[in-house]
């Protein structure tokens, strides 16, 4: 999706600098900036998700957390 808004919003740049109208140029340059806008959310949206974590831990993880203990879910790092 990010790829196809990024193509897009190349596309309304391209459209805004060809038309030789006010109007048109005008509308085609808030699209691309818009475009920008969105294609970096997007962009940022998945680095984000790239680096998350998988799982959130459970009640019974998290009460084990704070009683010192290791959570079930997750193996005991190597020391």
């Amino acid at each position: 999706m990010r790829w196809l808004l990024l193509v897009l919003t190349v596309f309304a740049f391209l459209l805004c600098f060809t038309r030789h109208g006010a109007g048109a140029w005008g509308f085609w340059m808030l699209v691309g900036l818009i475009g920008i806008f969105a294609t970096t959310l997007a962009f940022v949206q998945a680095r984000i998700a790239g680096s998350a974590r998988d799982d959130s831990l459970s009640e019974y993880d998290l009460r084990r957390l704070r009683e010192g203990k290791v959570p079930l879910k997750h193996e005991r790092p190597e020391q």
